[in-house]
């Protein structure tokens, strides 16, 4: 059984394919179009389906469209209408803008839920003209099944689907789906079970994304800058923003209005100079996050008494808040999905109608009701779901270039010297991962033993400075740099939690600590990534650390690179030193000699 999942309601359009319960491929729109987030969360975007990802992964699995079993789609638009439309029928003035908003959220709400509905027609005919070929023979009626997936059980499923338990609670918080914006739910002996969800205009996430705006940041895009930007304020705020959020019984909670100018002051233009009112703001919402989600996880624990906890929703992109759960002692192990973001529902979808339609599970049913799914056939052990490239293909594009490169013999030793050196590398390798994080394909990579490297890499990628940089550790290295180590099976593959670095370590990796001396740690395992934990290894023989810098291989205002071309493109456009691209060297130094 084939079955194809998208995500293309607000933003991080994706698209997702998995067979008989195994994921064969999945990837972000913005890496094909080169467009961050592939579009802005508008009512007016919803149109736009992610067929340059669904097209990767229909030729990830050598099928067409018309192959598929099975389409699901992470938004459920009769969940959103309700009974705001008559028959088959909605309306919508000539100047939306114009016209107050009725018994809508927004004036142009009734366009996105026609956009909505009409995913389907738009999946059939509109394709662009360079990729019809594999589009061909479907109608807005199949042959495939059209499965419409509620926003946050798409979340949910792409975290109790995907993590490593046979049994958990599962935790998803965003801004917002249809209506839910916190959603509860358990998973064991392979039936899911709904436990409750707080909905709209009570949002954590929408919270975080107004204290953004208001710093001068772009919301539903820069919410991790504030978050790194945290670390570098007091709370003073934090008792006014708790006093706003109100936690109460059987996981619910309210948020009232708050005036953020009266809090503290007019709100920053972007680019403006950063005060310490603005570090002070951060620090206040990542408390105040961090200490209603404990409340509301708690709650969860007791409701199941599971002891592993599943996560996914765009805050649980929060490492900061993710590490406080998994110190909190309420959980043994907290898992993250790596695409917690929106891109993440298309796979959640996938997942879902997969498992359900396995499991012959009707459709139709109470939406507090357990679900009975097929048994799982697949763990998510690693994000490398994207497009790669052999040797061979990046060799032809590198002689059409005419570029003067070299084929290294021995990969990881020949980069281990180039990065003791000094050097910034491009790393381009495998499979793209899935997720916003650059996890050993598509990285910069330097050394953390020059202090001078994090301010180096962040001018390089045109980021503010204030931003840190990643260390990446062979898994079983971890102890030996960061603290805790035993948490979460010794692992942290998918760079989702921070650590605490050891004062005599931190002495050693200076460029990779932040302020407040923690830092984003990733893992690397011999068996899912040789080449990376090899080259990780070399790198520490030659220097006494075996410990690299790792950032997204993009710069700014751009998605992390896809193909070679992108790796060329982001190479000569930026100061890299080198990259090395499968087994290619192009190296700058010699290109200027």
């Amino acid at each position: 059984m084939i079955t194809l999942g998208i995500n293309a309601a607000f933003h991080d359009s994706a698209a997702a394919l998995v067979i008989d319960g195994r994921v064969i491929a999945a990837a972000e729109e913005e890496r094909f179009t080169r467009i961050k987030h592939a579009k802005r969360p508008l009512p007016f975007t919803a149109w736009e389906l992610p067929f340059h990802a669904i097209d990767f992964c229909l030729a990830r699995a050598g099928v067409t469209l018309a192959e598929v079993d099975h389409v699901a789609y992470s938004y459920d638009p009769s969940r959103f209408l309700k009974e705001r439309h008559i028959g088959d029928q909605i309306t919508l003035p000539l100047s939306p803008s114009a016209h107050p908003a009725g018994g809508w959220e927004n004036v142009w709400d009734p366009l996105f839920a026609s956009y909505i509905v009409n995913a389907p027609r738009q999946l059939a005919s509109g394709a662009p003209h360079h990729l019809k070929a594999r589009f061909r023979g479907v109608r807005h009626d199949g042959p495939y099944r059209f499965h419409f997936v509620s926003h946050h059980l798409s979340h949910q499923a792409s975290a109790f689907l995907a993590a490593p338990f046979s049994r958990c609670a599962v935790l998803t918080l965003d801004g917002r789906g249809e209506d839910a914006t916190t959603t509860y739910g358990v998973y064991r002996d392979d039936t899911y079970t709904p436990l409750g969800e707080v909905c709209m205009p009570h949002s954590l996430g929408m919270l975080y994304e107004r204290v953004t705006s208001h710093l001068g940041f772009l919301h539903s895009s820069d919410e991790y800058k504030v978050m790194a930007l945290a670390a570098l304020g007091q709370p003073r705020f934090a008792d006014a923003l708790q006093a706003c959020v109100h936690v109460g019984d059987e996981g619910q909670y309210t948020i009232e209005p708050l005036d953020l100018v009266t809090l503290c002051g007019a709100p920053r233009e972007k680019g403006a100079p950063l005060e310490a009112r603005h570090f002070d703001l951060a620090a206040s919402l990542q408390s105040v996050l961090e200490d209603t989600v404990r409340s509301l996880a708690g709650w969860l624990q007791q409701r199941t008494g599971e002891r592993q906890l599943a996560m996914a929703g765009g805050v649980a992109l929060n490492c900061v808040m993710n590490a406080r759960l998994r110190d909190s002692g309420l959980f043994d192990e907290v898992w993250v999905q790596p695409a917690a973001g929106d891109a993440g529902t298309a796979l959640g979808a996938a997942l879902w109608t997969d498992a359900r339609e396995r499991g012959a599970q009707p459709e139709a049913q109470s939406a507090t009701a357990p679900t009975r799914l097929a048994p799982r056939a697949w763990r998510m052990e690693d994000a490398l779901l994207g497009p790669d490239f052999d040797d061979d293909a990046i060799g032809a594009l590198l002689a059409w270039a005419k570029l003067p490169v070299r084929r290294l013999d021995d990969v990881e030793v020949e980069t281990a010297r180039l990065l003791a050196e000094g050097c910034v590398i491009g790393w381009f390798q495998g499979r793209m991962e899935f997720g916003p994080r650059a996890l050993g394909a598509r990285s910069i990579l330097a050394s953390p033993i020059d202090p001078a490297m994090q301010a180096r890499l962040n001018e390089l990628k045109d980021r503010e400075d204030f931003r840190p940089v990643a260390p990446v550790v062979p898994r079983e290295k971890l102890a030996e740099w960061f603290t805790p180590a035993e948490a979460n099976r010794g692992e942290s593959p998918f760079m989702l939690f921070i650590y605490d670095v050891p004062p005599e370590q931190a002495d050693r990796i200076p460029a990779a600590c932040h302020a407040d001396r923690t830092a984003r740690v990733q893992t690397v395992d011999a068996e899912r990534q040789p080449r990376f934990h090899r080259l990780l290894t070399a790198f520490g023989e030659r220097t006494g650390v075996p410990v690299l810098i790792n950032t997204s291989f993009n710069v700014r205002g751009e998605p992390v690179v896809c193909t070679p071309k992108d790796a060329l493109d982001a190479f000569f456009s930026t100061p890299l030193d080198a990259l090395v691209i499968g087994s290619w060297l192009i190296d700058k130094r010699r290109l200027s000699a």
